[in-house]
């Protein structure tokens, strides 16, 4: 069976960074941004993994546009 494929955005200047979706992304396929957005907060971001070294990719699961209080991430499936 082949693994499911989705992606995610994520507003990273609405993002108050409780980093709720960084613990739940089963693939950790979420981070802490190295900027700051215009509140002054270190926004989660988007990791994307080296297809060469790493075979991790987003599912579609939600799991992290669930748990976010801010209702800034999206989730796609194809």
């Amino acid at each position: 069976m082949a693994k499911k494929v989705g992606y995610i955005t994520l507003d990273s200047e609405a993002c108050k960074a409780c980093y709720l979706c960084i613990s739940v992304c089963p693939e950790k396929l979420i981070g802490v941004s190295q900027r700051l957005n215009q509140k002054g907060y270190y926004p989660a971001e988007i990791i994307a993994p080296d297809p060469e070294k790493d075979d991790r990719r987003c599912t579609g699961c939600a799991t992290c546009a669930t748990i976010c209080p801010d209702v800034v991430i999206e989730v796609y499936r194809e």
